[in-house]
């Protein structure tokens, strides 16, 4: 079912969601637990409306850069874009301790990074739900997450893709009727450094679309990054092959 690799969200799990606002963000979020990205500990974080979770300072951006950015933001990008959640969907987000989740999230990193066994004591969960495209006029909407969690020595983050039915907003050259062409979005890490970034592959092309069928950790639709001292997991080279990305 759509969605089925998305940890729960929304208003019945706690969360808080963003203004109804074109290239808007949340409040800025105080972390309870620091995040340590790239090297660099974190207090504030900001889960902007265009598919974007940054320290320190908002982004308002909304067509995609390639990385590593010339301005140096450190940010990871699920699926920056041009969302508009006026036109449709909400962004939501929660910082949560809850013991049934973090069950569920140690078990799945340590699975996937088994020779460094992981005890979640602390996520952030950021979701868009079913978000819209700025200019458009069609229903299509886009539902993907972001999860970043620490035993308080390993860090993590995981990006989850539910429905992908758009990539470009009208201002990025995008078409109003299909949500597609122009700049199309990016996903990925940027550390604020020039030698620390990962770009998901596909990601400034049209073949981002399918990145609910691509991984780094052989589970469809799921990337997961260790981010304190940036280790990327190879991607799963046969899962690309049969999606035609090489």
């Amino acid at each position: 079912p759509t969605g089925s690799l998305l940890y729960p969200y929304g208003p019945p799990q706690g969360d808080e969601t963003n203004p109804k606002l074109d290239d808007g963000t949340s409040e800025a979020i105080a972390l309870s637990v620091p995040f340590t990205f790239y090297g660099k500990t974190y207090q504030t974080v900001f889960v902007n409306n265009n598919g974007v979770i940054s320290f320190d300072e908002p982004v308002r951006q909304y067509t995609p850069d390639p990385f590593p950015l010339a301005d140096g933001r450190p940010f990871v990008t699920p699926f920056w874009a041009d969302v508009d959640n006026v036109l449709g969907g909400d962004i939501f987000y929660r910082q949560t301790t809850d013991p049934v989740l973090l069950e569920d999230i140690s078990q799945h990193i340590t699975q996937y990074f088994p020779e460094k066994p992981f005890t979640a004591t602390w996520a952030l969960v950021a979701t868009w739900d079913n978000v819209a495209y700025y200019g458009s006029t069609s229903e299509k909407g886009n539902t993907f997450q972001a999860v970043l969690t620490t035993d308080s020595k390993m860090f993590y983050i995981i990006l989850n893709y539910g429905n992908i039915q758009w990539t470009t907003g009208a201002a990025s050259d995008g078409d109003a009727e299909t949500g597609l062409g122009g700049t199309p979005a990016h996903a990925g890490f940027n550390s604020g450094d020039d030698t620390n970034f990962y770009n998901i592959p596909g990601s400034q092309t049209d073949a981002i679309i399918n990145i609910t069928t691509t991984s780094n950790v052989k589970v469809p639709g799921r990337w997961v990054f260790r981010v304190d001292d940036f280790q990327v997991t190879g991607v799963d080279t046969p899962q690309l092959e049969n999606n035609c990305w090489l």
